[in-house]
């Protein structure tokens, strides 16, 4: 069954790249991304899922205990979807950083995945 571009943003965020346990993340890879996904980030293009698990574990490695909470509603358009969010420090609930990520959707998946992070002015 298609995802909605709604279903597809969450899980995104919240299924992937919050979540720790590693066959979960798989399963929320594997019903969320297209096998060539494209992310783009500043770091540049990562291509595949193996390769967006890869970079998500190590993102989260450096991330320790933080989060990512949404920040607002999903935006979407048809094959399109926006999603702001926070990272957020559990132990004060303070956000460390902002930013929003922005995907294409084709045929219930996500193909082309862009992450634009937003440092904080302080």
């Amino acid at each position: 069954m298609a995802e909605s571009v709604e279903t597809l943003m969450r899980s995104n965020l919240l299924e992937v790249f919050n979540e720790r346990d590693e066959s979960k993340r798989r399963a929320a890879i594997d019903r969320t991304y297209a096998d060539d996904v494209r992310w783009t980030d500043s770091d540049g293009v990562t291509t595949g899922k193996e390769a967006l698990e890869a970079k998500c574990v190590a993102l989260q490695n450096a991330l320790g205990a933080q989060q990512f909470v949404a920040d607002g509603p999903v935006h979407e358009l048809p094959g399109f979807g926006h999603l702001a969010w926070r990272l957020v420090d559990p132990a004060d609930g303070e956000p460390r950083m902002t930013g929003f990520d922005v995907a294409i959707v084709a045929d219930g998946l996500i193909t082309d995945l862009f992450t634009v992070l937003i440092p904080p002015t302080s």
